[in-house]
């Protein structure tokens, strides 16, 4: 499995645990990712300042080579350069920990990269990985995208329930 197809099934596996708040002092809404026969993938933004959007169109455990996403946010830093962190938890335990680079300075692989602060990011397409099946259990997802200079971009808590 590719890094970005690794993070984007984690950021599908999305988790109301965490501690972020709104503007007013109140937590973020829980939104569902996606909903299904055998899985349930919720999520919750834990940036204080942010929510965004973000929505799987194919919701099974047999996770698909071409997933169809969308994703949605209005930008509080510029992301000359992206990145993604991951932590993905199986029971309080570390199952799988990296750093993904989404834009790069020379390596530009989508079309949001280079926006700046204020700007629209929609993205709504494919995301390329390998084809698994998601074993049943509960899992947690901390998601962390920041920019070149280390400033959040989005934030998130998932929880991902396979049954």
């Amino acid at each position: 499995m590719n890094g970005l197809a690794a993070a984007l099934l984690v950021w599908t596996l999305i988790s109301p645990s965490g501690g972020g708040h709104g503007g007013r002092g109140d937590m973020w809404p829980t939104h569902v990712a996606c909903r299904n026969e055998g899985l349930e993938v919720f999520y919750q933004s834990c940036d204080p300042l942010q929510d965004f959007g973000f929505s799987v169109d194919q919701c099974s455990r047999k996770l698909q080579p071409h997933l169809s996403i969308r994703f949605g946010i209005i930008l509080r830093e510029d992301i000359r350069e992206l990145f993604l962190d991951v932590l993905l938890l199986s029971k309080g335990a570390s199952v799988l920990n990296f750093s993904y680079p989404i834009c790069e300075d020379d390596l530009p692989k989508f079309s949001f990269c280079g926006r700046r602060k204020g700007e629209q990011v929609y993205y709504a397409g494919p995301v390329d990985n390998s084809s698994f099946d998601v074993p049943e259990g509960e899992y947690q997802v901390l998601l962390k995208l920041y920019n070149e200079n280390h400033s959040t971009v989005a934030c998130a808590n998932v929880t991902v329930i396979a049954s």
